[in-house]
């Protein structure tokens, strides 16, 4: 099993990225399928997931509006769409699957097991 994140980078505030996670060795649309970020120091965070039970989609509240997610299940690959960066949005993102969660109410790496390397994302000027 393996993740493989990219896309990351340094965009200034306002701009935008799209982040990739390929898998291999698992099939992305049996699972719930998430990004995830953190800031050093700070606990790891629940940004956006696809539920496996019923392809319902979960936005934290501070990305709400300006992130997507989603997934090429053809490419067996997921992608986040992030527009209108700020600051604040500095991170390592990390993207997960699980076989466990089902559906998301809140996003927490809990029973998040396949993880990918992580990819650095710098919003500044």
């Amino acid at each position: 099993v393996q993740l493989q994140a990219s896309g990351g980078g340094l965009v200034q505030p306002g701009g935008s990225l799209r982040l990739s996670c390929a898998a291999s060795g698992l099939a992305l649309d049996q699972l719930t399928v998430a990004w995830f970020r953190q800031v050093p120091g700070q606990e790891r965070e629940g940004v956006a997931s696809i539920s496996s039970r019923d392809g319902s989609i979960y936005y934290s509240d501070s990305v709400k509006g300006r992130f997507t997610i989603s997934r090429d299940n053809a490419k067996n690959t997921m992608y986040l769409q992030m527009n209108v960066l700020k600051p604040e949005d500095t991170a390592v993102y990390y993207c997960a699957v699980s076989s466990v969660v089902l559906h998301v109410k809140k996003l927490t790496p809990l029973n998040f097991y396949d993880w990918g390397q992580g990819t650095q994302v710098t919003v500044s000027s």
